[in-house]
């Protein structure tokens, strides 16, 4: 199967990882950084991807600001 959610910046990686870690955590989802996450049910996998994309456009939503 292709894959076709390539990082643009691929040094983001280490800092998304940190991320999903990190929500992980606050949310209580069992969460394993460098090993199988199979066993995630979809909510907790939802719950985990939409706090990403929230943050990330938080962050852009900031940075824009500051330039506008």
């Amino acid at each position: 199967m292709a894959r076709n959610n390539q990082l643009v910046v691929p040094q983001a990686k280490a800092a998304l990882d940190r991320m999903k870690v990190e929500i992980a955590q606050e949310h209580g989802i069992a969460f394993s950084p460098d090993g199988y996450n199979g066993n995630l049910v979809t909510r907790d996998a939802g719950t985990i991807g939409g706090n990403i994309t929230r943050r990330l456009v938080q962050m852009a939503e900031q940075t824009l600001g500051g330039r506008i």
